[in-house]
């Protein structure tokens, strides 16, 4: 039997999973948000509690109560006053409120059915959509709707701020020109605010903080999710694969404390995992937000993989971004990369069709994954991002691991039959600096947070070019804008998966806060009007020249390993031999060449992190004659004479070679 609300001939099914419910009702509400009628459920012996109401038709809205014991120590939250919104809605009619009746204890409870979303009954959907592209995306952008567009000028009236607004021509236009050809959507599915934030006057912006696992959020697809099929279809008439971020790790009614909503109050012992410590039962905590889901119990997967079908199915999503990804395989005897909900996923006949990138990582005891996924999850690597800023920010002993993260991560992924791609490089992401803020602030200012600057990364790897934020000194925006254009050339000639952040190809900035999940406001819409256009273009170019250049975009790890008579990389002194021992230990080593025998190529590719021009000399070997191609700083030349360049201060310089 289907979960949820499913509209037949005669009426409508209702059915959901509970182990620990004594009574189970389906609640009805008219347009006037008034209760109009109560169904006492029925329970099948597989804890499926079912009913089938006549003359129901889609558009009804809808909520659940549950009533049984009242033991929160024992991980009982059973409450009929508390209006629960059915965890397999496809839609709800309004966003999530924060209230203190949400939490409060039965013997104080009151009706939370006026402050609570309704579910809608949805009808027949149209034509599944048939995924059957696992292709390697050339550019991921990671992008999320709502400050995306809330200040876009071709976006007007009530689009901004939604999934909509995604669709003008000139977004699109905007996508393909630099390159794009996965857009990775952060969580669209219906979400509450954090606990402490209304106090603050702050919303979550966003979305990490879901209840409903179907049901889009109202604030950004306020039409319902046939918003995202439009999208979606749109998208892939252009080229361009639309990903979900999506949370499958914790939901919103978060610690002991915390609200009660939908799967708390319907079985929060299945739903959730707990550990029992004298006597009692605790949350267990390996997401850093109060609650994990207990994602080996066979209902939990079952949730799980029915959601994600459904947004492929139904919606068009090509794949998906997992947050805090651990989770997804955890037992109570930890992580195991063979987890059933995993190896569900990826033999699944719809999913296993999809794009899977997990972020490999959680809070938990041993929940550092980095490399372990397996195929064909592909992985953000932390371990690119933190390298490429040690080297770019001046720190000693940092050549030999740029030089890692630029042949793929081999130390990562290089088993297994894994590939490079597998690897998602990036310089920045929706947590943390911006990439413009990465090379203007040496610490990070989130007092707007509220929490007095304790929130967010303290380790960001970041420098501000000697003026800590805003300044009107051009020799210090010239520095900032010269290192952001060499930031984004290492990304785009790494051997992996480039993912950029939206806005970051032009110049976007938090002011510095790195953590700006509850700054819904211009600390996170988009300035698209003081874009840099010039360094908009720049990424188009380096997105083009790595898609146009096979030494770039070949999907093997460079090793050093001789093929064809050549080694497929050989890395550079700047006198032209071969790196040994004491130059990569070398402290203070900041110029490197990359020269790359690779896939039918000839490339050398020089890094200068240095603040003078460095004289370089050109490998020997007969027969190869070097044209420079690429300088990451637009108002340097890499002048070359004989056999000798003179690469710019703080530049990445790339050379094709051609036989003489």
């Amino acid at each position: 039997m289907s979960l949820g609300a499913t509209v037949t001939e005669t009426g409508v099914n209702f059915a959901v999973y509970s182990e620990t419910a004594e009574k189970i009702w389906v609640c009805l509400f008219n347009e006037l948000d008034v209760e109009t009628d109560r169904i006492e459920l029925t329970r099948r012996d597989d804890a499926v509690w079912h009913g089938h109401i006549h003359g129901l038709r889609a558009g009804v809205r809808y909520g659940l109560r549950a009533d049984g014991r009242f033991d929160p120590a024992q991980g009982y939250h059973f409450d009929p006053n508390k209006l629960l919104v059915d965890p397999y809605a496809r839609r709800i009619d309004r966003t999530f409120l924060l209230s203190p009746k949400l939490s409060l204890p039965r013997s104080q409870s009151v009706d939370t059915a006026p402050i609570m979303p309704k579910a809608i009954v949805t009808g027949a959907q149209r034509e599944p959509v048939e995924i059957h592209d696992t292709s390697r995306p050339n550019l991921i952008y990671e992008l999320n709707v709502r400050p995306f567009s809330m200040r876009h000028p071709a976006v007007q009236g009530p689009l901004r701020g939604t999934v909509g607004g995604l669709m003008s021509r000139e977004v699109i236009d905007h996508l393909k020109h630099i390159g794009v050809d996965v857009v990775e959507l952060m969580p669209v599915a219906g979400w509450v605010d954090d606990g402490h934030l209304p106090a603050l006057g702050l919303t979550n912006v966003w979305g990490y903080n879901p209840v409903t696992y179907f049901a889009p959020d109202p604030r950004i697809m306020p039409r319902g999710p046939q918003e995202l099929r439009a999208l979606t279809d749109r998208y892939r008439e252009h080229g361009i694969r639309v990903v979900l971020d999506v949370v499958y790790n914790h939901t919103g009614e978060g610690a002991k404390d915390g609200p009660v909503l939908s799967m708390r109050g319907l079985d929060a012992r299945t739903y959730y995992r707990h550990v029992e410590e004298d006597g009692r039962l605790r949350l267990v905590n390996d997401t850093g937000t109060g609650n994990t889901l207990q994602c080996d119990h066979p209902a939990v997967q079952d949730l799980i993989v029915d959601s994600l079908k459904y947004w492929v199915r139904d919606l068009g999503i090509a794949g998906f971004r997992f947050d805090l990804a651990t989770i997804l395989g955890r037992s109570l005897n930890g992580f195991s990369t063979d987890a059933e909900l995993l190896e569900r996923i990826r033999t699944d006949d719809v999913l296993s069709e999809c794009l899977l990138i997990a972020e490999p990582w959680d809070p938990g005891p041993g929940g550092y994954q980095v490399g372990q996924f397996g195929e064909p999850f592909l992985e953000w690597n932390d371990k690119y991002r933190d390298k490429v800023r040690r080297f770019w920010k001046g720190e000693a002993h940092t050549l030999n691991g740029l030089a890692t993260r630029l042949a793929g991560s081999a130390d990562q992924f290089n088993h297994d039959d894994r590939k490079p791609s597998a690897s998602v490089n990036f310089l920045a992401a929706h947590d943390g600096f911006t990439l413009r803020d990465l090379v203007s602030y040496a610490q990070k200012h989130n007092m707007a947070n509220g929490e007095e600057n304790r929130d967010g990364h303290s380790a960001n790897y970041s420098w501000n070019n000697g003026v800590e934020g805003p300044t009107d000194d051009p020799d210090v925006l010239a520095a900032r804008e010269r290192d952001v254009r060499a930031l984004l050339t290492t990304l785009f000639v790494s051997h992996g998966t480039p993912m950029l952040t939206a806005g970051d190809e032009f110049g976007r900035t938090q002011g510095g806060n790195n953590n700006a999940y509850a700054q819904d406001d211009e600390t996170t819409w988009l300035d698209w009007t003081t874009a840099d256009r010039d360094l908009v273009d720049y990424v188009a170019a380096l997105s083009r020249f790595r898609r146009d250049h096979p030494a770039l975009n070949a999907d093997t790890f460079l090793t050093g390993e001789v093929h064809d008579g050549h080694k497929d990389v050989a890395w550079l002194h700047p006198d032209g031999g071969e790196m040994d021992e004491a130059d990569w230990n070398a402290p203070d080593a900041s110029v490197l060449g990359m020269f790359m025998h690779e896939a039918g190529e000839t490339m050398l590719v020089w890094f200068n992190r240095r603040t003078e021009p460095v004289e370089a000399v050109m490998p020997h070997e007969s027969g190869i004659a070097f044209e420079v191609v690429l300088v990451s700083d637009k108002h340097a030349r890499a002048v070359v004479a004989e056999d000798r360049i003179t690469l710019p201060p703080r530049s990445v310089v790339v050379m094709t070679g051609t036989v003489a």
